[in-house]
């Protein structure tokens, strides 16, 4: 089962005002000392995983450059990390390979070394198609500067793009989302992401919401009703448009749906470098080239882990590097299913080789993040599969959630499949929330 994997990249030119990532604006001089750490978790990586008692497995069929601005950094630094990647993994021959690129920042030699690094895929935080609104939350990019690179990007082979929008930015109206909708329609890009604007203390504008202050242009913001009503808007968009709705967030023309998240919906294994990164691997897995004993440690039990593990699961990355102190969060309610395990969120810290959070997943943490993450999809989850993979009374216990999400419109069942309506795809927290509680 190949691995997805992950390079986190928390450099950017500017710190919008919407964001809460682990990301900030530092000094060239910092890149190369980040580079190198990189560089050497991505050389300890079967290490690390080993110790932690996950499965590894060399070969990978996505990976995944995120941020931050991974197009921040120089040419050559990029290119080592790819010859770092293909030195201790396997890509194999059609593998999606994504970058992150802030609009404005493709230059030629950019996308010259985009193409040699093997990329494929481009993800491009365009944000707003509306010149006023991306610049009041700190973007630099104007409308005409993206639909440049787009056809820039295309001449030189690489046709598999994202374009991510925000719903809820400061002078947005339906007017001007339905403009920016129409230009990622007619753009043509295979894929696109839209995100509910975030309001919590992560972020400058958030916390700016919160205050009802007017700095960040905070009191030009739509509020969530009106916010609600553009993700509406763009489900329908989108969706008439062929470009079609596979996840709570994620529209995509057949075929382009991105394989490297759709790891982390389905739950499949994992790794990721870099600061506040995240891993999942598989407990137990034996590598498919592999016929000796598991490459894991001999902990087979979660009762040996007396606390139990968390549900919350942020955007993905890890880094493992075997001389990295650990904190353990345990559990000790059924087998040990998988772990999870992450890097610090400060470049500081992560310099500093500060500690990571190791979490092992119990069956039943396995079964909440089957449906929690499941979910997500807008196919939704297969209670057949669960009752396989986990029993026929553990699923059982989750019957009556889905009875009553079901009456309360927030779920539809259709034979074996459960999913997400529309009003559970705005509520898709509290019918997260249910599954949650009930599993514990």
């Amino acid at each position: 089962m190949p691995l997805g994997l992950y390079i986190s990249v928390p450099f950017c030119p500017t710190k919008c005002s919407y964001c809460n990532f682990a990301s900030d604006v530092f000094s060239r001089g910092a890149f190369e000392n980040y580079v190198a750490r990189v560089i050497e978790d991505i050389g300890n990586a079967r290490t690390a995983a080993a110790e932690l008692g996950g499965g590894f497995e060399e070969s990978a069929d996505s990976l995944y450059l995120g941020g931050g601005t991974p197009s921040i950094l120089e040419s050559s630094q990029l290119i080592r990390i790819f010859e770092a990647v293909r030195g201790e993994f396997a890509l194999i021959a059609d593998a999606e390979i994504t970058v992150e690129c802030a609009p404005g920042s493709l230059s030629p030699v950019l996308i010259e070394t985009l193409v040699r690094c093997g990329v494929n895929r481009v993800s491009l935080g365009v944000q707003s198609f509306v010149d006023q609104e991306a610049q009041s939350v700190g973007r630099l990019h104007k409308r005409s500067t993206v639909l440049e690179e787009i056809a820039r990007l295309r001449a030189a082979g690489i046709v598999n793009i994202n374009v991510d929008l925000i719903a809820g930015l400061p002078h947005q109206t339906a007017a001007s989302w339905g403009f920016s909708l129409a230009e990622t329609v007619a753009a043509g890009t295979p894929h696109a992401s839209v995100y509910m604007l975030e309001v919590d203390e992560d972020s400058r504008l958030g916390r700016e919401l919160i205050a009802g202050g007017t700095r960040y242009h905070a009191h030009f913001g739509p509020d969530e009703e009106a916010t609600a009503d553009f993700y509406r808007q763009a489900c329908e968009t989108l969706n008439a448009a062929g470009v079609e709705q596979y996840e709570i967030s994620n529209f995509a023309r057949a075929g382009a749906e991105s394989r490297h998240n759709l790891k982390y919906w389905t739950r499949l294994p994992y790794l990721g470098f870099g600061v506040d990164a995240h891993s999942m691997l598989r407990a137990g897995w034996r590598p498919a080239n592999s016929s000796g004993p598991d490459s894991r440690t001999p902990a087979a039990k979660a009762d040996s882990y007396p606390g139990r593990p968390t549900a919350a699961l942020k955007r993905c990355s890890t880094h493992s590097q075997a001389s990295i102190p650990f904190v353990q969060q345990t559990s000790n309610d059924g087998g040990l299913e998988a772990v999870r395990f992450s890097t610090p969120d400060s470049l500081d810290a992560y310099m500093n080789r500060a500690a990571r959070v190791v979490t092992p997943v119990s069956e039943r943490a396995a079964l909440e993040e089957g449906f929690f993450l499941g979910l997500r999809l807008k196919c939704g989850v297969d209670l057949e599969r669960i009752r396989a993979e986990f029993g026929a009374e553990r699923l059982a216990g989750c019957g009556s959630v889905i009875d009553e999400c079901a009456d309360d419109g927030l779920l539809e069942k259709q034979g074996t499949w459960v999913r997400l309506t529309a009003r559970g795809r705005l509520l898709s927290n509290e019918v997260f929330a249910r599954f949650l509680s009930v599993a514990r």
